[in-house]
């Protein structure tokens, strides 16, 4: 992450000065089982100082694909493993102020392969039915953007 104050010269418009928050994107994966569960990270975020549901996600590494990142970052944070990892959804989150670019991902199946290497990521990790999404939502349960823009993307496109 860097903070810069850069010149900003729209067209046809006057020229000033905004601070830029640059960040490195990130990737994010929806696991969907054959139970037509999600796979979530029950997890506390200290700046908002809240608990909430997360999907796996994190940084992309100098010289990774995003469909890498995407795979890495569930195998580090929950153990399982998923085989393949399809575009989903993408988002600016916070356009204004910065480049931030959020790539979500959607992988059906996974297979448990370790206890997650971070271990720092979760308090739990649990597979909840993909119907009680929703309501997790409307009650805060889920509030990281980067899961709701994904899992609402899922649950738009169910037949």
């Amino acid at each position: 992450m860097s903070l810069d104050l850069i010149d900003v010269e729209p067209p046809g418009r006057d020229r000033y000065e905004h601070h830029l928050v640059r960040f490195a994107p990130v990737a994010a994966t929806v696991v969907l089982n054959d139970r037509d569960e999600v796979l979530l990270m029950w997890r506390h975020r200290f700046a908002t100082r809240t608990w909430n549901w997360e999907i796996p996600s994190g940084i992309v590494e100098d010289g990774e694909t995003l469909k890498a990142a995407a795979a890495r970052e569930v195998l580090e944070e929950t153990g399982w493993q998923v085989e393949s990892v399809e575009p989903l959804a993408y988002s600016q989150p916070i356009g204004g102020m910065s480049n931030a670019e959020h790539h979500v991902f959607l992988a059906r199946g996974a297979a448990f392969v370790a206890p997650p290497v971070d271990t720092h990521e979760a308090d739990r990790i649990e597979w909840i039915p993909l119907d009680r999404i929703q309501d997790m939502i409307d009650r805060r349960e889920i509030v990281a953007g980067v899961a709701v823009t994904g899992l609402l993307q899922v649950l738009a496109r169910r037949p």
